[in-house]
């Protein structure tokens, strides 16, 4: 587990730009079953987290559509809430950082890994502005 002064200000690179913060299974499962469209964001202390993760999904944000609300888990931290929020994730394998959507509690779309890696915050954010026009 990464020590609290680590992953803090990462987490509130998400939480300032109006994320909630979910620590527990309760706060996992009442977000994401949520009526409307949730984005909850798997947060890391990844490079590519900072360098283009983090960055991109606050972009994806100045849209005009967006999800109704924002959330966000951290790996490696709050193990807890991110072993509920990949239970929802299925059939995507666990991945750090990761982004997913839900409408009306069900899975509509993924972001795993290995789309973000080798990907800049400004194609993340468009990427993710497609998924909203779609979804939100």
């Amino acid at each position: 587990m990464y020590p609290e002064a680590l992953v803090k200000p990462m987490k509130a690179e998400l939480t300032s730009a109006g994320f909630e913060e979910l620590t527990n299974k309760e706060a996992v499962d009442a977000a994401i079953k949520a009526s409307g469209t949730v984005l909850v964001v798997v947060n890391s202390v990844c490079g590519c987290a900072a360098g283009a993760c983090r960055p991109g999904v606050k972009m994806s944000l100045e849209h005009g559509k967006k999800p109704a609300k924002l959330a966000t888990v951290f790996a490696g931290f709050d193990v807890e809430a991110v072993n509920q929020a990949r239970a929802h994730f299925s059939p995507y394998p666990p991945s750090s950082p990761s982004i997913a959507l839900f409408k009306d509690g069900e899975l509509v779309h993924f972001v795993e890994r290995h789309n973000i890696e080798g990907r800049n915050a400004a194609m993340i954010s468009e990427h993710l502005k497609m998924v909203y026009d779609e979804f939100c």
